[in-house]
């Protein structure tokens, strides 16, 4: 039997255990309330299930405390005898008072059958659980002498892998030193051929790093000089552009200067002439306007000197102002 099968022997044996403490418990307190309901003051008429329920419930702890220490393989002492067999005739007693002091034969035994049972009942499941668990542990033990004796056979099997891993591990150790010397034989010859590689590697880098560097000097010698001759010619440009720069300075300065003699002679030269006595001719009038214009005298100034009217004096300087503007922007459009 395995214990699968135990468990499911117990789960059975527990079950119907309570199935009848639970009914036996049931058909007590519905048999004795009434007993002791007549046994009772009148008062007191509601104490009547108490004591049912009380012996019942030593019952229940009787058959609880036997499951769990049959379960465990333990032995309570005589005490637990005591309270399950005092338990077992309180029940019965109670439960056939009533038709023993009616003299009903057949009511007491009808009434006995339930402590009876569950007399019989606690006894043969405390028998049925110590079996159960007498069998369990020779089970167990039985297990156990197995697994040890496979434990045993394993020990053995494993000391002769052990051995024999052993006798391998030798033979594999005295070809790994065969190979490694034959491994170090050929790594000495291949570092040797290695050396020399690198060494012939080492010279002709050597060789190839000094015409690389030549190259490379050559080159920045050819690089300074092209730099040296660009420098020159910039400075030579930009000393060029300064001389440039300088004469064109001097140039517009001397032309301003000029320009600005000129029109300080002319200014004099329309002042020193006065007012004119009475209206000039048009085209004379103009050129005086535009002296004026450009010596910057006042409209009432040149109006005085020309004879003619401040309005037509106006529209003049409102024409030499247009054409100032415009050849200002053709100026600008231009550069």
């Amino acid at each position: 039997m395995n214990s699968v099968q135990t468990r499911s022997a117990e789960r059975a044996l527990s079950g119907g255990t309570w199935l009848i403490v639970c009914g036996a418990m049931l058909f007590s307190i519905l048999t004795v309330t009434p007993l002791m309901a007549e046994h009772t003051a009148d008062d007191w008429a509601w104490t009547a299930p108490i004591l049912p329920l009380v012996v019942d419930a030593a019952v229940v702890i009787v058959v609880k405390l036997d499951d769990v220490l049959g379960r465990l393989g333990g032995h309570g002492g005589r005490w637990p005898v005591i309270l399950r067999w005092m338990t077992g005739l309180m029940t019965l007693a109670l439960n056939t008072a009533d038709s023993a002091l009616k003299k009903d034969l057949v009511g007491v035994a009808v009434h006995a059958v339930a402590p009876l049972l569950l007399i019989v009942t606690a006894e043969t499941s405390l028998a049925y659980r110590r079996a159960i668990a007498h069998a369990v542990e020779a089970l167990q033990a039985q297990r156990h002498a197995e697994q040890e004796r496979r434990e045993q056979v394993a020990r053995e099997r494993a000391e002769q892998a052990r051995a024999e891993a052993q006798q391998e591990r030798e033979h594999a150790a005295m070809l790994a030193r065969e190979q490694r010397e034959h491994e170090a034989a050929l790594a000495r010859e291949a570092a040797e051929r290695e050396a020399r590689q690198r060494r012939d590697e080492r010279e002709a880098r050597e060789r190839a790093e000094a015409a690389e560097r030549e190259i490379r000097e050559r080159r920045e010698r050819e690089h300074e000089e092209r730099e040296h001759e660009r420098e020159l010619r910039e400075r030579r440009a930009r000393e060029q552009a300064e001389t440039e720069r300088r004469e064109r300075a001097e140039r517009a300065e001397r032309e301003q200067r000029e320009c600005q003699e000129r029109l300080t002679r002319k200014r004099e030269t329309l002042l020193q002439r006065g007012p004119a006595a009475g209206k000039l001719g048009e085209d004379e009038a103009r050129r005086i306007t535009a002296a004026a214009f450009e010596t910057g005298l006042s409209v009432r100034q040149a109006a005085e000197l020309c004879g003619w009217s401040v309005g037509w004096v106006s529209a003049r300087y409102a024409e030499h102002r247009d054409t100032s503007t415009s050849g200002a922007g053709l100026a600008i459009a231009s550069n």
